[in-house]
């Protein structure tokens, strides 16, 4: 049985490597999971490292729809749950005017499924097959909104004052997402399936590489990342994640780069804006510097 698990898990890397998704042994184990116990699964780890992927990596391998609710700061429950359609509700109303059925009755047309506008939640919960639902950045809203979240997420449901309580179709494979900008409640994470997502390892980056860009050379492949990895060990505000790497390897490709070496050094000064985001950052690497990561790749 351990062996047939374990079958199981290396089964799913090799299924999300094919849907562009490169996963440790030990992630893959946390996401076969989430999939068997429909449990959400909360990814926590800094902004770019790929935690948003897996949801789009979920989604391509269980051939279902992705619904993605983006958090903000100040998101209510009616911008993530559901809202009625007012406009409509009050043409209706001037409809019914001339309608002899009781007040009641009328009520009951007008706060029906048709003027309820489905925000990202309720969409999930009432769609089929069943989606995969990207909380995504939930460290961005405060601890009132995750309130919000705990029935769905304990029970799959939700109640609309109006219709009463609805219950999901079928659960939806849910991945929540924090950057870790403040702490998760208690309530929210005993709900949930947990793994941190660090910065890759060199092998792993230079996979991923080869994967999204297969036609980058090797030798320029493996040069490429380990610029990258020497700018991560760097004082940086914002070290560059996943998709830097991915947008730097293309556009070094774009100038005609064939190599990381000291005749490439002008083309990679040009190129940096794909890969340090921040004025502090980009200033820090001046030309000696990157002179000096070029000659260690």
């Amino acid at each position: 049985m351990a062996t047939d698990r374990m079958h199981d898990v290396v089964n799913l890397q090799a299924q999300l490597a094919r849907h562009g998704f490169i996963a440790e042994r030990s992630f893959a184990a946390t996401l076969l999971l989430t999939m068997e116990m429909r449990r959400p699964l909360l990814l926590e780890g800094e902004a770019g490292v790929g935690k948003t992927e897996v949801a789009k990596a979920l989604a391509r391998l269980l051939d279902t729809r992705l619904i993605r609710l983006q958090c903000y700061e100040g998101l209510d429950a009616h911008a993530a749950l559901y809202e009625w359609n007012y406009q409509h509700q009050l043409l209706a109303i001037k409809l019914l005017e001339q309608d002899d059925r009781s007040i009641p009755d009328k009520e009951q047309d007008i706060f029906s499924e048709r003027y309820l506008l489905k925000r990202p939640l309720l969409e999930a919960i009432t769609t089929t097959p069943a989606p995969v639902l990207l909380i995504d950045e939930i460290d961005r809203t405060d601890e009132a909104f995750e309130a919000y979240l705990l029935e769905l997420l304990s029970d799959f449901q939700m109640s609309i004052p109006e219709l009463g309580v609805i219950r999901a179709a079928e659960r939806p494979f849910v991945i929540l997402t924090s950057n870790g900008t403040r702490e998760i409640s208690d309530a929210l994470r005993r709900r949930c399936l947990y793994q941190y997502v660090d910065y890759p390892s060199f092998e792993k980056e230079l996979l991923i590489v080869r994967t999204q860009i297969p036609d980058v050379p090797e030798k320029l492949a493996r040069q490429m990342v380990e610029f990258v990895q020497s700018v991560r060990q760097m004082d940086l505000r914002k070290k560059p994640g996943l998709a830097e790497t991915l947008d730097w390897v293309a556009a070094l490709l774009r100038l005609g780069v064939s190599a990381i070496d000291a005749d490439g050094v002008e083309r990679i000064m040009d190129s940096l804006a794909a890969l340090v985001k921040t004025r502090e950052d980009q200033a820090g690497l001046t030309r000696p510097v990157v002179e000096k990561l070029v000659a260690s790749c």
